[in-house]
């Protein structure tokens, strides 16, 4: 069973990593000085994470992400969250939903650093959560189906993978998480 603190560090550090992943970056200088700055300063600068930002911090998961690591983040962007059913990203920012926000937030989230090279397909990897995910690589690579558009974006504690939607993990109980 993962620690209350752990999880929320690895939960946050998932959503940091997002926000950073789609920072603009124009040049090759650019990506090397990302490697310099942790996930969170990155993040907060990302408009394309934003909402992703927003979980970690209703999900209290900030200084999660500040932290050493390393962690892998599978980072879904705005139009993923959007592509969820309506009313679903504004019930899981509610109070009463927040062990199911950072069950979903932390099933982004790898311990380590895995960059896209270390990806085989039907590699399968435990998440901070607790679940797995199950990686392919084919024609691109994806996470539980999901598309990574933007991969090996590095930050000081970690790597981000951008990805096109919310992965989900299995509910615990008939009623939720």
């Amino acid at each position: 069973m993962i620690k209350m603190n752990t999880f929320k560090t690895l939960a946050f550090a998932a959503v940091a990593i997002s926000l950073f992943a789609f920072a603009p970056f124009t040049t090759e200088n650019d990506t090397d000085k990302s490697a310099d700055t942790d996930i969170v300063s990155l993040a907060v600068q990302t408009d394309i994470l934003s909402t992703l930002v927003a979980a970690v911090q209703a999900a209290d998961l900030v200084e999660v992400l500040q932290s050493e690591g390393p962690f892998t983040v599978f980072a879904p962007t705005n139009e993923a969250f959007a592509a969820l059913p309506e009313g679903t990203v504004e019930s899981l920012l509610l109070e009463e939903n927040r062990d199911m926000l950072i069950a979903v937030l932390t099933y982004h989230v790898v311990p380590g650093k895995v960059m896209s090279t270390d990806l085989s397909d039907g590699m399968s990897a435990e998440t901070v959560q607790g679940g797995q995910v199950t990686i392919g690589v084919g024609d691109g690579v994806t996470v539980n189906g999901a598309n990574v558009v933007l991969a090996d974006v590095e930050a000081s504690n970690g790597v981000v993978h951008i990805i096109d939607a919310v992965i989900l993990p299995e509910p615990e109980t008939e009623s939720g998480y």
